[in-house]
């Protein structure tokens, strides 16, 4: 039903997700990040627990320690998916048995990507080549890898909205960017991320108080 990524930016120690689905509002409960902890996405038959919990325990553990405990304490762990960055680039990623298929992830150094109910492998694989490809920018990186994915097949039954998250230093996120429903969602995360990062809004955000 969705494809996402995760990454850490190993210069800035930023964190970012990237999301996509053919239904509405995925921004609302599959993305999470923690400035300076990690980030992680959550889907298939959604349990925003699953993040909540992974991350609160990210700083104590290794990424897969996290995963492993937050899992533990959900009783329909085999309908989930998701994956996990730590704050070292550890990664960690879960596919139930039960997800619709095709499902799977990816793991590498500071990225992970996963799918359920897509075309096909080649959603994953092209999301992690294009992340790669990209790197240097995390969020124009992030939806590079959500565009490849798309291109691929994405959701089977189409991308409906779309979500990016990007934090660093700072206790509040540098990008949330979210179309919560739309005819062509990530066309619409690209006019919203360039909007975000040029012109009146980025000098706006350049003067907000930083700690």
């Amino acid at each position: 039903m969705t494809f996402s990524i995760v990454a850490r930016d190993p210069v800035s120690g930023a964190f970012g997700v990237a999301t996509a689905t053919a239904g509405p509002m995925v921004g609302a409960l599959v993305p999470h990040v923690r400035g300076g902890i990690g980030a992680a996405a959550t889907q298939a038959m959604t349990n925003p627990y699953l993040a909540i919990d992974a991350l609160t325990l990210i700083d104590q553990q290794p990424a897969e320690a996290a995963l492993a405990a937050a899992l533990a304490k959900d009783a329909e762990a085999d309908r989930r998916q998701m994956v996990l960055v730590d704050a070292a680039g550890r990664t960690a990623g879960w596919t139930g048995p039960d997800c619709t298929g095709f499902a799977g992830h990816l793991l590498d150094t500071n990225v992970a990507v996963a799918g359920n109910m897509l075309a096909g492998r080649a959603v994953i694989e092209n999301m992690m080549a294009a992340f790669r490809a990209a790197e240097g920018n995390l969020g124009r990186a992030l939806l590079a890898a959500l565009v490849a994915g798309a291109a691929a097949g994405g959701d089977s039954r189409g991308v409906g909205s779309s979500a990016l998250l990007v934090q660093g230093s700072q206790a509040y996120l540098d990008l949330d960017l979210r179309i919560d429903t739309a005819d062509e969602p990530l066309a619409a995360l690209d006019h919203l991320l360039g909007l975000a990062t040029s012109g009146s809004y980025a000098e706006f955000v350049a003067e907000v108080p930083k700690r």
